[in-house]
């Protein structure tokens, strides 16, 4: 089996005008059964850049705060699934003065999660999750990826009303456990180039991991 471990590596270039950050912690593999409250979390994060309307309107707490106070040029949370464990976090790229402030607001929703994430923001992640699962299924080719990769890691493709079902059976209390178990006082594993000096160092951005 595949071991994860918590560490970082960065590549400053202070020649680069934006430093890009990812931030990841040990997901789950593909048939393991908290992934579909882990890929509900994901949505619950989304993605946003500021070519993006909506500002303080956002439903994502954190593009909230991204757009408010130009934390960031754009984030997009992943959640990468592999044969026994997988990868589950966020990618941004910001200047080099808020790259501090924004790792702590990733933090602060990503403990939010953990802690005190709502029914209504959890049913409103599932209606987006499972509309974006359907657009990715327009056209010929990208059905036949899909019935590849799940014959590949279920030996079965899952029928969309058994992916709905399971989706739907998905509990804001689900959520807060499944990210406790995952996310909460765990290593984090940090990829970083570019102007990175005011990235916080490995041991606070591991103490932001919970909260006291």
């Amino acid at each position: 089996p595949c071991r994860y471990t918590g560490s970082e590596i960065r590549v400053r270039d202070d020649s680069m005008p934006l430093a890009h950050i990812a931030i990841a912690v040990e997901g789950a593999g593909w048939t393991d059964a908290d992934n579909i409250p882990l890929m509900v979390a994901n949505t619950l994060v989304g993605a946003w850049d500021r070519s993006q309307g909506g500002g303080a309107n956002n439903a994502s707490y954190l593009a909230r705060a991204a757009s408010s106070v130009n934390l960031c040029h754009s984030f997009q949370s992943f959640n990468t699934c592999y044969k026994d464990t997988g990868l589950w976090g966020i990618y941004f790229v910001a200047e080099p003065l808020q790259i501090e402030d924004m790792v702590y607001n990733i933090q602060k929703e990503w403990m939010k999660l953990c802690t005190s994430v709502t029914e209504g923001e959890v049913e409103r992640a599932k209606n987006l999750l499972k509309t974006n699962m359907l657009l990715q299924l327009d056209g010929t080719t990208p059905v036949c990826e899909d019935i590849g990769r799940q014959i590949l890691c279920y030996n079965r493709r899952i029928p969309l009303h058994e992916l709905d079902a399971r989706i739907d059976a998905v509990s804001a209390q689900n959520v807060r456990d499944v990210c406790y178990k995952f996310l909460y006082d765990r290593c984090p594993a940090v990829a970083a180039v570019g102007p990175t000096e005011a990235l916080p160092d490995y041991t606070r951005v591991r103490a932001g991991m919970y909260w006291l």
